[in-house]
């Protein structure tokens, strides 16, 4: 099985391409990447008098966490990636990370506050507070063996501050077979160089990794197995766990804006195989296979499963949908919460989307 290879074992050049954003064109190309995968920067609240609804929450909690105020004067905030330690030894209170870069809580704000997870309440709180992360040097960057291109080697020649500072750049992915799998935007500040071991021209590039989010260490078994090649049968995913789950839809996702699906005709009738549908990427997984094959997409939450029903992904309306086994999604997905807490039938909510947008569902 094929791997990222931070050691730079992997015979041969190509896996990464380091492009600028503005052109397309490319910086150079090199088959080894160092901090790749890391700890990315995640939010830590500690939340005090926690309250626990069931269980004590330890561990992974889910995809999306959502931290409800009780008063209902300022709208729930999202959690993503949500896991905790658990309680604090010798205080009533609980810790929790996650990414909140983007719907991160209001500043200053206090009163009881109720968590779920999108299933059930795990608790409550009288009053949180964010805990600024202690500052770290990002660990390098590192391309190794890379082929430069002529302007990289004269900025390299050049040496100033301006002339290694690569600005906005696009690191793109190919897996074993050369197709293009994703890729991750950074700013490409050179920090150092060398010829490399692997010989020849080729050199290591040292970029500032302060600039580049690396993925996380649990999805590198998801990263190794897309390296390989793309799933040639439909449900490579369904031994995974939720959180691997929505770690391979990432890469669904991605690869599918370098590969346009054709949309089949209007009346063609697509086939779900229900039996892994325990979860919600379960769901999107099962059926982008369904519509565009082993490892394809056709949504990942309802405004992408709406935009999808719209055409250019694979799909012509009217269309009819077998789902095969679609006991097991309505166990798992018929009792779900919104993100205010409101009890929501997921499972009937995404029947009436598939309805909505021309694809007849026949339970099975």
């Amino acid at each position: 099985m094929a791997a990222v290879h931070e050691d730079g074992s992997r015979r041969g050049h190509g896996r990464y391409t380091l492009t600028e954003t503005e052109h397309g064109r490319a910086w150079g190309v090199c088959d080894a990447v160092d901090g790749f995968f890391g700890e990315p920067r995640r939010g830590t609240y500690e939340l005090f008098g926690w309250v626990p609804e069931g269980a004590e929450v330890r561990g992974w909690i889910g995809n999306r966490t959502w931290l409800v105020p009780d008063d209902g004067t300022i709208d729930p905030w999202l959690l993503e990636d949500a896991q905790s330690p658990g309680r604090l030894p010798g205080a009533d209170s609980l810790v929790l990370t996650g990414a909140d870069d983007y719907e991160g809580p209001p500043e200053g704000h206090r009163g009881r506050v109720r968590v779920h997870d999108g299933h059930r309440w795990l608790g409550s709180c009288r009053e949180f507070t964010r805990i600024l992360p202690r500052e770290r040097p990002a660990p390098p960057f590192v391309l190794r063996g890379l082929a430069p291109d002529d302007r990289l080697r004269a900025a390299l020649a050049k040496g100033t501050r301006r002339a290694l500072d690569l600005e906005q750049a696009a690191l793109e992915i190919r897996d074993d077979g050369g197709r293009p799998l994703t890729e991750r935007l950074l700013r490409a500040r050179i920090t150092d160089w060398r010829p490399s071991s692997v010989g020849g021209d080729l050199i290591d590039l040292e970029l500032d990794g302060y600039f580049f989010e690396p993925a996380p260490e649990h999805v590198r078994p998801v990263w190794e197995r897309w390296l390989a090649g793309p799933p040639d049968a439909p449900g490579a995913w369904a031994g995974l766990d939720t959180r691997r789950r929505w770690a391979w839809h990432d890469l669904v996702r991605e690869r599918a804006a370098h590969r346009p699906a054709g949309d089949r005709p209007a009346g063609h009738t697509y086939e779900l195989d229900g039996r892994y549908v325990t979860d919600e990427p379960g769901f999107y997984l099962a059926l982008g296979e369904a519509v565009n094959g082993p490892g394809g997409y056709f949504g990942g939450c309802l405004p992408a499963l709406d935009d999808c029903l719209g055409g250019t992904f694979g799909y012509t309306a009217p269309a009819t949908l077998l789902w095969r086994d679609s006991a097991t999604a309505r166990a798992h997905l018929s009792r779900t919460l919104t993100p205010e807490g409101l009890p929501c039938d997921l499972f009937a909510v995404l029947l009436d989307v598939l309805a909505r947008g021309g694809m007849r569902v026949i339970r099975a």
